[in-house]
């Protein structure tokens, strides 16, 4: 096999493959904060998805420079295309508060964490 052949293959291999994000989880007294950078992603091509305990970020980044068939690729450590990322979260978290923004290619994602032990007032009736 040449070497062009060779890196035909890599490169077909390479963008089929889906990309992973690397994640930072924060847990404070009332919330869970992720944070991703996710340079180059615009909003309306993220989707974020949060079941029971479980939070999953996908997205797609697109590749914006014009390669032409002359130029030749020497390191190539971007990932573009479509990427994802799955998270259990270290606590339970109330669905209806979840706020997600990006600024400066920083993707972050506030939970406020589920009221767990939540005493039940007994209230007293009289016989009848």
């Amino acid at each position: 096999m040449s070497e062009l052949d060779h890196s035909l293959t890599v490169s077909d291999w390479l963008s089929q493959t889906e990309g992973r994000l690397s994640v930072d989880v924060i847990e404070t007294r009332h919330e869970i904060v992720v944070r991703s950078a996710i340079a180059g992603v615009h909003t309306q091509d993220l989707d974020i998805t949060l079941s029971d305990d479980t939070l999953t970020i996908r997205g797609s980044r697109q590749h914006e420079c014009e390669e032409r068939t002359s130029d030749q690729i020497h390191i190539q450590e971007c990932h573009w295309g479509t990427f994802s990322r799955t998270i259990i979260l270290p606590c339970a978290v109330d669905a209806d508060s979840v706020d997600a923004t990006l600024k400066r290619g920083i993707l972050t994602i506030r939970m406020k964490k589920a009221e767990m032990d939540k005493r039940i007032p007994i209230l007293e009736l009289d016989d009848l």
